[in-house]
């Protein structure tokens, strides 16, 4: 269609089309701003097109060393700075939005002509919102507290500033790959700071029971010690043992989902039935919290976990992950399938993550795919016996007693998918 387009009418006219109609809307955003607002404001619903025409005609004039476009740049930022300084001069609350505006202006009529059509369209487009949803951004500094927005800078730390420079490689005869290791760190960390979030949000408004459910995303062996502890303040066996089950049962959809992250197949296997262990445990344990008369009781802020983006954690993460999969790898080379059996029995006392996305990076050479997913099985199936056991151990008597019960039996069901797999 472009290039029929192109035979009828000049390139240089469809250009010129395309930066008059971005800046344009850009120009006509600045107008109804300066209309609303009786301060000094630069330019409008003209000013903002002629720049643009202007960066597009020196563009056009320019040498391959872009000197005249680059001497109407300085021009056009001397003129923004001037327009600052006066305001700054004449109002108490001066912005230099408009003047950034129009710089972005005459650098999306450059792009323009150099044919970055994409580019120069979705800069704009994201400079309307940005101008237009001013008081919705605005209202976020009061709205998200400080520790968040740490919170954010220290994930995309992990993510786009950690995670691309680590070396892709395997390492060692153990096959450990810095990058798929930080990965691992990365996605676990993105899981339980999703629900971390979540409860963050919803801590006024929400009940023990969705807060448990919650927590049993970002970490069911914590939500059940929390649990557990403070079934002794609030005598309701109903609700806490129901609670309890219903957080454990997520720990299966969590798994399912960071397994598919890095192994398809070995999900396929263990989806069927970790989605149906984690759908009967949760509405088992909704129906336990139902006969609670309490069950609209409110958390309190001391249930809520810690955050879970700490520099210190994630690199204790990835040592405790590089151990594991040194221990896996030792375990399925001297015993063989026994060996990473026990192991995985052994393992599921503590967190299962590093276990269990181990094997998800092991290639079928390394562990076939039925044997990886019997040891994730079993690990799954231990670590509810070792939440049942801390239940047991740490809630009111009737609270503990049943959690131990259900917590059981939810142990023996997570084995019948050996049946299978």
């Amino acid at each position: 269609m472009l290039r029929q387009l192109t035979r009828l009418v000049p390139p240089d006219a469809i250009k010129i089309a395309l930066v008059l109609v971005l800046s344009f809307f850009i120009g006509l955003e600045r107008e109804e701003h300066k209309q609303r607002n009786a301060q000094y404001a630069f330019g409008g619903i003209r000013t903002f097109p002629l720049i643009g025409l202007v960066s597009y005609a020196l563009a056009l004039v320019s040498t391959p060393e872009q000197l005249p476009w680059i001497v109407g740049l300085a021009i056009v930022g001397g003129l923004m700075i001037a327009s600052y300084l006066h305001k700054v001069a004449t109002s108490e609350t001066a912005g230099i939005t408009t003047e950034v505006s129009a710089l972005a202006t005459y650098l999306i009529a450059a792009l323009v002509y150099r044919e970055h059509f994409w580019i120069a369209a979705t800069i704009a487009v994201l400079s309307l919102l940005l101008l237009e949803l001013k008081e919705g951004l605005e209202g976020l500094t009061r709205r998200v507290a400080p520790d968040e927005i740490l919170t954010v800078a220290k994930f995309l730390l992990l993510t786009v500033v950690i995670l691309p420079i680590v070396p892709n490689q395997d390492l060692t005869r153990f096959h450990i790959n810095p990058f798929k290791t930080w990965l691992v760190v990365v996605a676990v960390s993105g899981v339980s700071f999703g629900s971390y979030l979540l409860q963050r949000k919803l801590q006024s408004s929400q009940g023990i029971f969705l807060s448990g459910l919650l927590g049993g995303v970002y970490s069911s062996t914590a939500t059940t010690l929390v649990l557990a502890k403070q079934s002794k303040e609030r005598s309701d066996p109903w609700l806490f043992s129901g609670t309890i089950l219903a957080a454990s049962s997520t720990m299966y959809a969590r798994l399912a989902i960071l397994v598919a992250f890095f192994s398809g197949p070995l999900a396929a296997r263990l989806a069927p039935g970790f989605g149906g262990l984690a759908l009967l445990g949760g509405a088992v344990g909704w129906a336990m919290s139902r006969r609670s008369k309490q069950r609209g009781a409110q958390v309190g802020q001391h249930q809520l976990p810690k955050n879970p983006l700490r520099l210190k954690t994630a690199f204790v993460f990835a040592l405790i992950f590089v151990a594991v999969l040194v221990l896996t790898s030792l375990a399925r080379e001297q015993l063989g399938s026994s060996g990473l059996f026990s192991l995985a029995t052994l393992i599921g006392a503590s967190d299962v993550d590093p276990f269990v996305l181990g094997l998800a990076q092991a290639t079928p050479a390394e562990v076939p795919l039925p044997m990886a997913a019997s040891a994730i099985v079993i690990a799954a199936a231990s670590n509810n016996i070792a939440k049942a056991i801390y239940a047991f151990s740490f809630a009111e008597r009737a609270t503990g007693a049943r959690s131990l019960v259900m917590l059981g039996a939810l142990a023996a069901l997570g084995l019948l998918p050996l049946l299978w797999i």
